[in-house]
């Protein structure tokens, strides 16, 4: 039996992340953890600004991290659809699989704005499980904190390209 793998996601906002965390867990019987339905059913309507995501993000990265690492160290892989955005959120995700003794896949997601901004506006008319509505500008200012991953961070990653 090989060792179980956390897969987690770098790619702005629109760049297919969920997508691509269903399709992967489906693909690897693994067991996927998606932040907007948490957070969506956690938090609900008290997440209204960006600041208010970010704080509510990092509460439940709080729990869950603890929760994955546990579940990793008993056998299963897992699909954590949270963004990896950041150098600081990769840091984060790599004390889970370390501390777990996993194997590890960032998947990296890089998409063109305009095709990112398409997609939200799919997704603002479809509004599936865990989303909420993003403007233009919302999009603008959520990649201005992105920070695309580089091999000096020491990643196994796979890369898409749209």
């Amino acid at each position: 039996m090989s060792a179980p793998t956390l897969h987690f996601f770098c790619g702005k906002a629109g760049a297919g992340k969920s997508t691509r965390a269903k399709a992967i867990a489906a693909a690897q019987g693994a067991l996927l953890l998606s932040e907007d339905v948490w957070l969506s059913r956690l938090y609900g309507d008290q997440i209204v600004v960006f600041d208010d995501y970010i704080r509510c993000s990092q509460k439940l990265l709080n729990v869950v991290k603890p929760l994955v690492a546990d579940v990793l160290r008993l056998g299963q892989s897992v699909v954590m659809d949270f963004p990896a955005n950041t150098r600081r959120r990769r840091s984060g995700f790599r004390s889970v699989f370390e501390d777990a003794g996993a194997n590890h896949v960032l998947h990296v997601l890089q998409t063109p704005d305009a095709l990112c901004l398409e997609r939200i506006r799919q997704r603002n008319r479809e509004m599936p499980e865990g989303a909420s509505q993003l403007t233009e500008a919302d999009y603008w200012h959520v990649t201005s904190f992105f920070e695309a991953p580089d091999d000096a961070e020491g990643f196994n990653m796979q890369v898409y390209a749209a």
